[in-house]
């Protein structure tokens, strides 16, 4: 394979004769998928070699609650993390690094996507999107960040139902996986209120319909937490309830804004009109 046709397959760019970005033809979005998926491959390979590198502050960062958990429940209970079968270790770092490797390379394989279809999207489309892409991120490392905090509690629960005259032994790979489910549902968690504004600003539904049904959204709120956080504390459920909630009321406000400067654009064009 020559350096000019690996440079083509690169290439996000129309190379042919009559291809313009506004009007492309259905082999020319084809081969730009192809150079976009590429691209975001060979980032994610660099990143999980870095990731490699930093193999040890990544383990420690991911065992953190663990650690702490075991702090909590002190002597009573006796816990030790390890890692099962011949291949445990070796897949260790490859799931740990792979996943380090898919979150630091995020922002450059979500660039390459949205620049895939921004291109298709209308003007006003295209300025929600941004909007979406601007809060949306925030919030959901805000929700990340909140769910490492919480953790730590109930891990600690958990380990703590241990029985007397027993150890608990936690097998790396179903904490790991159970570390990575928690902060996820944590992270999207906090982003449900803000997809009720984006329903608004679409037309979907209005902060007056939010406002009708509170009482409801709150109590599916908790109910959701009480699901979401596998402890049986009221700490883990609260601490991700409460930021959901209040999100919720600012979701509402926003909405309620929104219909009214909505109703005022109407009743200008009515009065125009007339």
């Amino acid at each position: 394979m020559s350096i000019a046709s690996v440079t083509d397959m690169l290439r996000v760019a129309p190379s042919h004769p009559g291809s313009t970005p506004g009007q492309m033809s259905l082999a020319s979005h084809l081969r730009e998928l192809r150079a976009r998926l590429i691209r975001s491959a060979l980032v994610l390979v660099v990143a999980f070699g870095v990731s490699l590198l930093f193999f040890d502050p990544l383990l420690a960062l991911v065992l953190g609650p663990y650690n702490q958990a075991r702090d909590l429940v002190g002597a009573d209970t006796t816990t030790s993390a390890y890692v099962a079968g011949a291949t445990g270790p070796l897949m260790l770092h490859l799931k740990l690094c792979g996943v380090a490797a898919l979150m630091a390379a995020s922002p450059y394989w979500l660039w390459q996507s949205w620049a895939f279809v921004v291109p298709g999207l209308l003007e006003r489309e295209r300025r929600w999107s941004r909007v979406f892409a601007m809060v949306a991120g925030p919030l959901f490392i805000g929700g990340v960040a909140l769910g490492y905090y919480v953790l730590p509690k109930g891990l600690g629960v958990l380990i703590g139902f241990t029985p007397d005259g027993l150890e608990n032994l936690v097998e790396f790979g179903d904490y790991f996986s159970f570390f990575t489910r928690m902060l996820l549902v944590f992270g999207l968690a906090v982003e449900l209120p803000f997809f009720l504004v984006l329903l608004n600003l679409a037309g979907v539904v209005t902060g007056a319909q939010l406002g009708q049904h509170r009482s409801i959204i709150m109590m599916a709120t908790v109910v959701f937490a009480a699901i979401a956080t596998p402890s049986t504390d009221p700490f883990s459920m609260l601490m991700l309830a409460i930021p959901m909630m209040v999100l919720f009321l600012v979701a509402e406000v926003i909405t309620r804004g929104v219909d009214r400067r909505r109703a005022a654009r109407a009743r200008a064009q009515v009065g125009m009109g007339s």
